[in-house]
């Protein structure tokens, strides 16, 4: 991470790309920029799933400072301290670093933008 100012930025969805870029195959990501112009501090994307999805996905934990993701179309089903959790369109989770969580599934119109801090963090896999 970078002790430079942060930059001004704008990400226009004209021009958005998704790319099969982050950590599970099964979506597409959209870097909206803002991990280039905090210097690493923090970072943002816009997530969509290709498909509906159940199961395949492994348990597993991230070693970041602050996460979030905000649901913006669809649904997705996932596991965290011993809750399955159900998050639609509109509805927002936080989740601790550390936290072991499994995602269950996701609708095929699911789109949802996260945001961490740093960028780029550690996604350690949880037997």
């Amino acid at each position: 991470m970078s002790d430079q100012p942060f930059k001004f930025a704008v990400s226009y969805a004209k021009d958005a790309t998704f790319a099969p870029q982050g950590l599970w195959s099964h979506f597409e990501y959209r870097n909206l920029g803002i991990a280039d112009v905090t210097g690493g501090r923090f970072g943002a994307h816009i997530i969509r799933a290709k498909e509906a999805r159940e199961a395949a996905f492994k348990r597993h934990k991230h070693d970041l400072e602050f996460q979030m993701f905000y649901i913006l179309k669809g649904w997705f089903k996932f596991e965290c301290e011993g809750q399955t959790i159900t998050v639609r369109a509109g509805d927002s989770v936080h989740q601790p670093s550390g936290m072991p969580h499994v995602t269950i599934a996701c609708s095929d119109d699911l789109e949802l933008i996260e945001i961490t801090s740093p960028a780029e963090f550690a996604t350690i896999d949880v037997e």
